[in-house]
């Protein structure tokens, strides 16, 4: 990867070309770095309930008034999000880690059918624990589809519930015009399903659908949601997200 690569960005409807100045990302990698170890409280594993007579287990991270929780991908669990969420909590956000019914400890009705299993659920839960322990806004992060559930528990939700959600490859399975969440998307350009059909048409046709403040970011590659993590665009990625959840 090298100096002057551009990122694709649609922001309130216009497409836009922005130089991408690889040194002041490494910059801002390596500030956050100084601060990894820096998170305002050590790490807890909690479970709370959920409104059918489920169980979420959870990591907690952090202190702060903003909540964000983590939600991941059908191959991933709740501690694949530890860097992610150290460096959350370091910019001072209180952050939960969720695993969803059927993975690890978590629990609930319709887990044996992924999918049919009403996921959203276990979304909505860890939304009210995070606003329980005093965090006045509460987003979602989520990955492929924990995005997706994300977005359907923003569209079920009642008004302010969710604040923002931030779709890595991933867009909600209900219509997006339904949102009641500021948005931001971020997807791979080559990301592909297992049959090698692109995700990107599917995705801009849900943030197209999606209400305003929104935000389409287009990358380079063909890594598919927290996969990005385990790239060069991983500090990217990041500094994108701490910059949409810090926005006023």
């Amino acid at each position: 990867m090298t100096d002057g690569r551009s990122l694709s960005l649609q922001d309130s409807g216009q497409q836009l070309q922005r130089p991408y100045n690889l040194r002041m990302l490494e910059r801002g990698a390596l500030s956050l770095a100084l601060v990894f170890g820096m998170a305002a409280s050590a790490q807890q594993t909690v479970s709370f309930a959920t409104d059918d007579g489920g169980t979420v287990c959870a990591d907690l991270y952090g202190q702060g008034s903003k909540g964000v929780v983590l939600a991941h991908g059908g191959r991933f669990n709740k501690e694949s999000w530890h860097d992610q969420a150290v460096l959350l909590a370091a910019a001072g956000f209180r952050v939960l880690a969720i695993d969803f019914r059927g993975y690890g400890c978590s629990k609930g009705p319709g887990q044996e059918n992924f999918f049919k299993a009403p996921f959203d659920k276990d979304v909505l839960a860890a939304v009210h624990y995070l606003k329980a322990l005093g965090a006045k806004t509460v987003s979602v992060v989520g990955g492929s589809f924990g995005g997706a559930v994300a977005g359907d528990a923003s569209i079920k939700s009642a008004p302010g519930e969710i604040d923002r959600i931030v779709f890595l490859g991933s867009s909600p399975n209900l219509p997006a015009d339904g949102l009641k969440s500021r948005s931001l998307f971020i997807v791979a350009r080559e990301d592909s399903e297992g049959g090698g059909q692109l995700r990107l048409p599917g995705i801009r046709a849900q943030y197209d659908k999606a209400p305003q403040p929104k935000q389409l970011i287009v990358l380079d590659g063909s890594a598919h949601a927290q996969f990005l993590f385990q790239t060069d665009q991983s500090a990217r990625v990041m500094q994108e997200i701490v910059r949409f959840l810090s926005a006023p």
